[in-house]
């Protein structure tokens, strides 16, 4: 099964990916942050560095859509692509997006900006401390484009403003139960909304 979890940057994806895997049996995948070697480069210059850093990820296993739909999309629309950069990058997704296998289920973490930035601050990442509230905010309002008008396959939106499944086992139970309904349909999918 291939579950994937989309969010902006400080959503809990990570944390989240590693509860369900060690909940479920499943084997977690990761996107490269701490080896990336291009993550501090591009919080320094966006500019010179949108292009690479983007190819890098699309070249890593995690979710392609999330990727193109939301990082890349902001990046050209902030001008931090250019044309050429963008054109190129998205005949790339397309050749790739050909010959990949969608999602079973997306989990969507949604959050406010206001509980992402807190979170940022928590976790202390130095090159994440000096990004723009704007940016954040550009970021979610992607997410909830590619979310709710883009993304075609099968979408659990969990909002996580004020949920800590890390540290509240009832937080991670209602994800859980969640989680549950939708995959193995222990309730009818109308008590959930997309």
């Amino acid at each position: 099964m291939y579950i994937a979890i989309a969010g902006n940057i400080g959503a809990g994806k990570t944390t989240l990916t590693k509860m369900l895997a060690k909940y479920y049996g499943w084997e977690p995948r990761f996107e490269s942050v701490s080896f990336n070697p291009y993550l501090e480069d591009y919080y320094s210059d966006i500019n010179r560095w949108a292009f690479c850093l983007e190819t890098y990820f699309l070249k890593e296993d995690r979710s392609i859509f999330e990727g193109v739909y939301v990082f890349v999309r902001n990046n050209y629309e902030r001008g931090d692509l250019s044309e050429r950069d963008f054109t190129t990058f998205m005949e790339l997704f397309d050749l790739m997006k050909s010959q990949m296998k969608m999602p079973d289920m997306m989990i969507y973490l949604r959050k406010s900006v206001p509980a992402l930035i807190a979170q940022i601050q928590k976790r202390g990442r130095g090159y994440e401390q000096t990004m723009q509230i704007d940016y954040l905010k550009d970021l979610n309002d992607k997410y909830e484009d590619f979310i709710f008008h883009k993304y075609e396959g099968r979408v659990l939106v969990i909002e996580s403003d004020g949920m800590d499944f890390e540290n509240n086992p009832e937080d991670f139970r209602k994800v859980i139960d969640r989680v549950d309904a939708e995959l193995f349909g222990l309730f009818s999918e109308n008590n959930w909304t997309k």
